[in-house]
């Protein structure tokens, strides 16, 4: 724990990227595998399960410090984090641990949690105890589920690929579909590539697109348009007579999809589709809005009834495998021509109808760029976000690698709302109103809430808006504060849906922030029956 405590200390407190990486690799080569396992682990951003609630840990550091709880509540509010307010407020510190970071996730933390009530609370004090300040901070985080470095994969994976010489692509392959910690779990992860025991099930790392900034440079012929599908991103995975569905968020979610699975069992083994999970109705030109889509997902078994009313397709736009060869390398281009040969030679039976759970993204008419903008303009018309645009020669890379594939999105919706309520952001922005809730007029004159949106301003802002909240507040509830109703922004947004559970009836997609409308009085705002007839004229 205590070599893991100075690691995250080192990255927390380091902006430099040769320094982190220098970090990284210092503390990998110099500590056991059962160790490495754990911290690969949490820095990858895994270990978000939450053993005991901050709350609940306020309440232990308060029943034996005898602080009163406005002092606690007013130091969170400065702090803006649970686990770094325990431990700036707990005075019993001890010299340190010498247990190791695999004690403490799989013994120590664990057992803590799983008690109850007092005997809780004093084996939390214990382990308080025999922490010093540092380890007491990464232990509450971990209690919490907190950790947060700030790291990002790609450095840790630069890291492990300097300390063991296989190649940062194939280190970041082995990671997709999971990393249970364990000494040999890291072992084989960090073996030569020889050794590397394959795994049907694993997935690629996903290429992602950049927002288009500016037209390519080379010819409009050079390039792949696609319509940009708002769907999962996923993987359909036929290896070893079984198959896969893997989303881009790593997790198998063919129990979901079954009818997916079902429609690739015609797949050739070896064979990995990636692509785009959506609802598409039968004798539909166009997939269903997301919200069609949100009922499927989670269902470990869906039923029959929502297996009809919202049945499932795999929009597929690469091939990165074919009889069991990686495809990854080779152009689009030729990637593109053996995907349409093989969607095009696919069975037909009454069991497995595949033609029409396996679709092919169709490929739009682009030879100019003058054609762009228009294309990007019918968007909506089928039911897409916007556009993808991806250069006929690339491979493709994993992560997000500029310049050769690039999303160009289509305008997104507005209105302009009333701000009703604030609450402090955390971390950085404890100290400021950063999280807003947004009215629009009813046809009674009243404002009602319509979408919360926390992104948008800039720093200047940010500044200006909080002290305005601060002197225009006319109402507290608890963290929240609402504020007299004079400010108006404009709001974007993706699109809208029916909601029974929100109290204007719509539910907002990807709200944020686009301007600070103080030319506006807050008379002028929308209404909700603007936004119902904007929600009525969406495709």
């Amino acid at each position: 724990m205590r070599r893991f405590a100075a690691l995250y200390a080192a990255l927390d407190g380091s902006s430099g990227t040769n320094a982190r990486v220098d970090a990284l690799v210092a503390y990998f080569s110099d500590v056991e595998a059962a160790d490495g396992a754990w911290a690969l682990h949490v820095l990858l951003g895994k270990q978000g399960k939450r053993l005991i609630t901050g709350r609940r840990l306020r309440q232990i550091c308060l029943e034996e410090s005898q602080l009163p709880e406005w002092l606690f509540d007013d130091c969170y509010a400065q702090v803006g984090d649970s686990a770094e307010t325990i431990t700036l407020l707990w005075s019993q510190t001890g010299a340190g641990t010498s247990e190791p970071l695999h004690n403490w996730m799989e013994q120590l933390l664990p057992a803590a949690a799983a008690l109850e009530g007092s005997e809780q609370a004093e084996a939390v004090r214990q382990l308080w105890r025999s922490l010093c300040p540092a380890e007491l901070l990464v232990a509450n985080k971990l209690l919490t589920g907190g950790l947060r470095v700030g790291v990002a994969q790609g450095l840790v994976v630069r890291a492990l690929a300097i300390l063991s010489g296989v190649e940062e692509a194939q280190l970041q392959h082995r990671l997709m579909g999971g990393f249970k910690p364990s000494a040999a779990a890291l072992t084989a992860l960090l073996a030569s590539a020889d050794l590397a025991e394959a795994v049907p099930s694993r997935p690629y790392p996903f290429f992602l697109a950049s927002p288009l900034e500016q037209q390519p440079a080379s010819p409009a012929s050079e390039w792949l348009a696609e319509w940009k599908f708002d769907g999962i991103r996923g993987q359909l995975i036929r290896r070893a007579n079984e198959v896969y569905l893997w989303s881009r968020g790593e997790e198998l979610i063919g129990t979901a999809f079954p009818e997916l699975l079902a429609a690739a069992g015609c797949l050739a083994d070896g064979t990995v589709l990636d692509g785009e999970i959506l609802v598409w109705l039968t004798n539909s030109n166009q997939p269903a809005p997301f919200a069609q889509l949100q009922r499927r997902l989670g269902r470990k078994a869906p039923g029959r009834k929502l297996l009809a009313e919202c049945p499932a397709a795999f929009v597929a736009y690469d091939l990165l495998e074919l009889g069991g060869d990686d495809l990854r390398q080779r152009p689009l281009s030729q990637r593109r021509f053996a995907l349409e040969g093989l969607l095009h030679d696919l069975p037909e039976t009454t069991s497995t109808p595949a033609a029409g759970l396996l679709r092919l993204s169709p490929r739009l008419p682009l030879t100019a760029w003058e054609q762009l903008e228009p294309l990007r303009q019918q968007a909506a018309s089928a039911a897409a976000e916007g556009l993808m645009l991806k250069a006929l020669a690339s491979p493709y890379l994993s992560g997000r690698k500029r310049g050769q594939w690039w999303k160009h999105k289509r305008d997104p919706y507005t209105l302009d709302a009333v701000l009703l309520y604030a609450q402090a952001g955390s971390g950085r922005r404890a100290n400021l109103f950063t999280d807003y809730t947004f009215g629009l007029w009813s046809a009674e004159g009243e404002l009602v809430s319509f979408a919360k949106a926390y992104s948008g301003l800039n720093d200047g802002e940010i500044t200006a808006l909080d002290r305005w909240i601060r002197s225009h507040t006319t109402e507290r509830f608890g963290p929240v504060r609402a504020v007299q109703p004079l400010q108006v922004f404009e709001l974007a947004f993706e699109g809208l849906q029916r909601s029974s559970r929100h109290k204007s009836g719509i539910a907002v997609r990807f709200p944020r922030i686009a301007r600070w409308r103080q030319d506006k009085p807050a008379i002028e705002a929308d209404s909700l029956a603007t936004a119902l007839a904007l929600l009525a004229s969406q495709p």
